[in-house]
């Protein structure tokens, strides 16, 4: 044994002895896990499904099966933490196992783990051995404990923390010292404040009022709110809620019934609670939506203000999860989508950063960047054309409901004819109505303009119109905008099987092919088959005859744009007329004047902005470096007097069309990628960190525009970049979650580094 090896040994028994009081799990142990293993170990995709986000993921333990798994042919069942099972006999019945427990003479599992990742330091800022498999398509290998001896053997560098820098010395003889003393757990729920308990009693009310009208509406909000973090107003810094369904009414203990779907039958006694979230946040599933008096008022005002009835609240089921415009047709349409718009950002986060860890599942149907913009409620026909609506309601089935792989041929050609007799229908009621004009395009806040980005490790949906302006943009109409929260958010099953998953992204395809369709209709008739054609290039033209409906390329519209250039004479209209509700304006990726930087800000970042600014609005066909850089880069850049900035670096990928599920590198066009620069943290995966003195932003800017290869890449690396091993990584690493405290304090959360890479 070495030295080193036996000074810890000794220390682990001896450190009990010396501390004051014993070690505290939630005081001592949890800290140490949510900074040195949060990162990896949480949510759906936490290696082995063991979660170290709470007392209860740890004692929980680990499983050998992934919950993402694509070529599944038959269902999972669920292992969601604090629904699926409330007891570690419960989790072991479900095949978990416990890394916590010795095994007879030999230290429980976790130790062991933590020893071999002790043993075996990294060097210092140094490239990680190629043989090292990183990223999310790793296979884990989830050893048992009697297997352990066997993977340390093979693998003697992948102890824990693995392949990052790991613990101080005394985190290490802390987790030791606690796991030796048979790692005791003091659980200690979050519970609300007075002022939060007051407010929950309000919408505990609201929700769980009696009526058929009242139950209807609150069944709605609960399915459209069930995947928030709830804050209150004047709530405690850190309190977030969710919105369950339990055995128990208010004032009595939360009694979750756990079922696949939150549109799935709970039974007939249950009650809507709010429940405080448990464990640590994490941002890629932190999608905050806030509660107060005025929010209380306006879902009044929206939902309860009319006088229109409802006889009996429908049942569940397979039809009812389909088509959610049968299942609330009595819930006002206005009111439906008028709630939706008001939240706006939220929704689209929900589907496109929710609610799944690994949203990458959609990006092969959509476009890395895009603008999304909502049309007016009073010029949906589906809101103000009772007969339209009434014919278009049972066209909008979504699929996904049926999960036997060997009906998907049938069921997704019955799902695409309803689609397409939709569009039908949709194309020939709007070709009587008036042309479209500015008053299409909604206005009523500042949700109004939303930027989203989705890469494959990464998605960030924000208000504002974010990067250059994009090949695509969106115009969501009630029926899309619902189908979409729908089919990615209430009915998708990230334990389901492939048939499912397949449905989905699939129908997504068709949902993103409407949103461009309505935006088309904006631009002149004689612009849109051009306009067209460049998003479906190439295979894109076979999917234009396979799956869509015909473009109308005759009714015209009332925008006066330029014929030549329809899309960026649009986007200068819209920032001219509605330029207020653009909340987050960036003259780094859209440089009009010069200035390329923002205005409110020191002279000393406006040069670093200008100079960034050298990286955007350029093809990587002449930016070469975009070819080495991830998708998702951090730049954190120090500056004089202490205090420091980030920026977010967003790779997006250029494709001759994105209308199939498969074979992406087929339409892949690397040489059109480019860049956005924006400040903030846009990504809840970090991709890399670059850290950078304001002084030596000029030649850190200047090495990229110089980069032609790998090699030359590899020493921007190695000056500026902050690798997994280096000695100070998680505080940089952590960095970026305080920078989103300081400035979106609300938004902060343990981002994920599970998809860092090894540059």
């Amino acid at each position: 044994m070495s030295l080193r090896a036996l000074v810890s040994t000794l220390f682990i028994f001896i450190a009990p002895l010396l501390q004051a009081e014993p070690i505290s799990y939630s005081r001592d142990v949890q800290p140490i896990f949510t900074a040195k293993c949060v990162a990896c170990h949480a949510c759906y995709d936490a290696p082995c499904q063991l979660n170290l986000g709470s007392g209860e993921g740890v004692q929980r333990g680990a499983n050998k099966l992934p919950v993402y798994d694509g070529g599944r042919t038959d269902e999972q069942a669920p292992t969601r933490l604090f629904l699926d099972a409330h007891s570690e006999a419960a989790w072991r019945r479900k095949d978990f196992y416990s890394v916590l427990n010795a095994q007879g003479s030999q230290a429980a599992l976790m130790a062991r783990m933590l020893e071999l990742g002790h043993a075996t330091p990294l060097a210092a800022n140094a490239k990680l051995p190629a043989e090292l498999e990183l990223g999310i398509a790793r296979k884990n290998q989830c050893a048992l404990p009697e297997e352990f001896a066997s993977y340390a053997a093979k693998r003697p560098a992948e102890g824990m923390p693995f392949a990052v820098t790991g613990l101080e010395p005394q985190e290490y003889q802390t987790l030791q010292a606690w796991l030796a003393a048979g790692a005791p757990v003091d659980q200690q729920a979050l519970q609300p404040s007075a002022s939060e308990a007051g407010q929950i009693a309000e919408w505990e009310a609201l929700l769980n009022a009696s009526g058929a009208r009242a139950s209807l509406v609150s069944r709605w909000l609960y399915e459209h709110l069930f995947i928030a973090h709830l804050y209150f107003a004047g709530g405690e810094p850190g309190h977030f809620f969710q919105l369950v369904r339990s055995r128990t009414p208010s004032g009595q203990p939360i009694d979750p019934i756990a079922t696949r779907r939150p549109n799935d039958d709970p039974g007939n006694t249950f009650y809507y609670r709010l429940s405080p979230v448990q464990g640590v946040i994490v941002h890629k599933t932190h999608i905050t939506y806030g509660l107060s008096a005025q929010k209380l008022a306006r879902v009044n005002e929206l939902f309860f203000s009319g006088n229109w009835t409802v006889d009996a609240v429908p049942g569940y089921g397979p039809q009812r999860r389909a088509n959610p415009f049968e299942t609330f047709a009595a819930i006002p349409a206005q009111a439906r989508y008028q709630f939706m718009l008001d939240n706006a950002e939220y929704f689209v986060r929900t589907f496109i950063r929710g609610p799944v860890c690994r949203g990458q599942i959609a990006t092969d149907v959509i476009r890395d960047q895009f603008w999304a913009l909502f049309q007016a409620p009073e010029q949906d026909l589906f809101i103000t054309d009772a007969d339209f609506r009434e014919e278009a309601t049972p066209l909008l089935a979504i699929p996904g409901q049926v999960a036997q792989l060997r009906n998907l041929p049938l069921v997704w050609g019955d799902y695409k004819d309803l689609r397409n007799q939709y569009e039908a229908l949709r194309n020939e009621a709007y070709a009587d109505a008036p042309a479209p004009d500015w008053s299409n395009i909604w206005t009523g806040n500042d949700n109004a303009l939303l930027s989203v980005f989705r890469h494959y490790d990464s998605a960030a949906v924000e208000k504002g119109l974010i990067g250059a302006v994009p090949q695509t943009l969106w115009l969501l109409d009630y029926p899309l905008f619902e189908r979409a929260y729908y089919q990615l958010v209430v009915n998708f099953d990230v334990f389901g099987n492939v048939s499912h998953q397949a449905q989905t992204r699939m129908y997504f395809d068709l949902i993103r092919n409407g949103a461009e369709q309505n935006f088309l209709r904006l631009m002149p008739a004689q612009s849109r088959q051009a306009l067209r054609d460049d998003w479906y290039q190439d295979s894109g033209q076979l999917k234009l005859w396979l799956s869509y409906p015909p473009l109308d390329t005759d009714t015209p519209s009332a925008l006066a744009l330029e014929p030549l250039r329809p899309k960026q004479s649009f986007v200068s209209g819209l920032l001219a007329r509605y330029g207020s509700l653009n909340a987050k304006p960036d003259p780094i990726n859209r440089c009009l004047s010069g200035s390329c930087y923002r205005a409110n800000i020191s002279p000393q970042l406006q040069a670093v902005e200008q100079r960034l600014s050298r990286l955007t609005a350029r093809p990587a066909a002449s930016l070469k470096v975009i070819d080495q850089l991830p998708e998702a880069s951090l730049l954190r850049i120090e500056l004089a007097d202490g205090q420091r900035q980030v920026y977010s670096l967003l790779r997006n990928r250029a494709h001759s069309s994105v209308a199939f599920i498969m074979g992406e590198s087929l339409r892949y066009q690397p040489g059109l990628d480019d860049l956005t620069v924006y400040p903030g943290v846009l990504s809840s995966y970090p991709n890399f960190i670059f850290n950078v003195p304001a002084a030596e932003v000029p030649a850190f800017v200047a090495a990229l525009e110089q980069s032609k290869d790998a090699t030359a890449f590899e020493r921007i690396t190695q000056r500026w970049g902050v690798r997994r091993s280096h000695p100070q990584f998680w505080y940089y690493f952590h960095d970026l979650a305080r920078y989103i405290e300081e400035t979106e304090p609300l938004e902060t959360g343990v981002l994920d580094m599970n998809r860092y890479q090894n540059l």
